[in-house]
């Protein structure tokens, strides 16, 4: 059974920063996608960024250039450096994985505003 623990969300002001950490225990395979999801309050779930056990990456639009995902294949973690921090990044994160099947973090609140 995989488990994925979230942390680093928060309130942060516009043009701030922070940094998510997920960390994968459990039967993780070797080959795997990690990565990060978000929801906004009446939104759907969607893509921030995700990269591949082999360094691939995939972002949303809207965060390229600000966000920066990596991973840490030995320890199974992967993080989320956000930068220049906008209100519309205002949503509850979660961290995904994806090796036999689909895991879901339980979502951590990143909030900007002044």
């Amino acid at each position: 059974q995989v488990r994925l623990a979230e942390s680093g969300g928060g309130l942060v002001q516009p043009g701030g920063s922070l940094r998510l950490s997920c960390a994968a225990s459990g039967s993780i395979f070797s080959r795997n996608v990690m990565g990060w999801y978000r929801q906004a309050p009446g939104k759907q779930r969607e893509l921030v960024a995700v990269q591949t056990s082999g360094g691939s990456t995939n972002y949303a639009d809207s965060v390229k250039g600000r966000f920066t995902i990596s991973r840490d294949n030995a320890k199974n973690t992967v993080y989320l450096q956000m930068d220049s921090l906008k209100p519309e990044d205002t949503a509850v994160y979660y961290c995904y994985v994806r090796a036999l099947y689909d895991y879901w973090g339980q979502g951590t609140q990143v909030t900007v505003s002044s």
